[in-house]
């Protein structure tokens, strides 16, 4: 495709044996000061807490402790190994999307985000791939900084918010980026922030990654279907985190909805079930029964390894939670490695069967 470049991911020569996680998170070991005079609301700055440790401090207020594997190379790759994993995607921290920063400082921070994303890519010795973040209450920023990071730094595309101050990501206003994400052939990775109905549950503050995450990432993807998001941009490459959160237990209503509710039927150009299949969603769902139902509901070849890495609420061996669920190797090597190459663009040679993993590993799979 004319102006697109090839962000194909330079493998180490060998075999590609591991897993391919697209979920991963990446914290900067420090933030520049705010831009203007002052403090701005919403904007982070590290405070050191130990020697491998540091805390995200947002508003004068804690936000969360994480630990160096968060921004050194060395360290995630030696707990790759450990785990199975041979390619990480890395994506911000949700936190660090910043849309309820004014757009232009807002700007300014996931520039810096994305150049330490960038860094760590180039340190990782082939074994990352980025995943970016953009202002998205600006739609010509974040156009803009989609471009720079697939042309420029050569990301495989970018990760946004399940809402963008509350405006989801199926809503209309929206379609001019990922009618730039489509054509420049970009992944689009949804994780959950700042979710809907907070005020709804009851209970300590990590009930919001817990309840609060998949909740919104649910509404998030029914909004995809609802909006016939992918129907306009056929060739959009999209996923969900949290195994599509609770949209597989939305959809046999909203597919019964379909058929009982003329208004449904004739706003929806696809049914729910058919479009589901056109959305890609993470292994991140901690259970294997609730695994082989996003199979079932979205396919075999759109469920792919996720781990939230590094923070402490994740899948700490995501290979193995896989191969517990599904017995078929064909199948495993899909959720393993193959469909999350898919995703990111980074697949094209490996329809072809004849080739071995080792030929693969040693050739450049391009982003057309």
């Amino acid at each position: 495709m004319d102006g697109v470049r090839d962000n194909s991911l330079r493998l180490k020569p060998g075999c590609l044996c591991g897993g391919v996680d697209i979920h991963c998170h990446v914290v900067p070991s420090r933030f520049p000061e705010a831009p203007g005079t002052g403090p701005l609301k919403g904007w982070p700055s590290m405070v050191a807490s130990g020697e491998c440790h540091a805390t995200v401090v947002i508003d004068d207020k804690p936000y969360r402790t994480v630990n160096d594997a968060c921004w050194v190379a060395e360290r995630r790759l030696e707990e790759m190994d450990k785990t199975g994993i041979r390619i990480q995607a890395l994506s911000p921290m949700p936190e660090l999307f910043g849309y309820w920063i004014r757009a232009g400082a807002a700007n300014d921070l996931v520039r810096h985000v994305n150049d330490s994303i960038a860094a760590l890519v180039a340190e990782g010795e082939g074994r990352f791939v980025g995943l970016g973040g953009v202002a998205l209450q600006d739609l010509d920023l974040a156009i803009e900084e989609l471009r720079r990071v697939v042309l420029d730094l050569g990301f495989a595309g970018v990760e946004i918010g399940s809402n963008i101050n509350g405006v989801p990501v199926g809503d209309p206003r929206l379609d001019p980026f990922f009618e730039e994400a489509e054509k420049l052939g970009a992944a689009i990775f949804v994780h959950a922030v700042r979710p809907a109905g907070m005020d709804r549950l009851v209970g300590p503050a990590p009930l919001q990654q817990v309840l609060g995450y998949p909740t919104d990432v649910g509404l998030a993807a029914a909004s995809v279907i609802t909006s016939g998001l992918l129907l306009k941009f056929p060739r959009l490459r999209i996923a969900f985190s949290h195994g599509g959160g609770t949209f597989a237990s939305l959809l046999p209503r909203l597919q019964q909805g379909y058929f009982a509710f003329p208004a449904l039927r004739e706003s929806m150009a696809e049914s729910p079930i058919v479009q589901a299949r056109r959305i890609y969603v993470d292994s991140l769902v901690f259970d294997v029964e609730t695994l082989r139902r996003a199979v079932s509901v979205f396919g075999e070849d759109r469920v792919m390894i996720g781990t939230d890495y590094p923070f402490n609420f994740r899948d700490a061996d995501p290979v193995a939670s896989i191969q517990s669920a599904f017995a078929d190797e064909a199948l495993r090597d899909r959720l393993i490695f193959r469909n999350a190459l898919d995703f990111l663009g980074l697949d094209k040679v490996f329809s072809n069967e004849r080739l071995s993993r080792d030929e693969f590993a040693q050739r450049r799979a391009v982003n057309s």
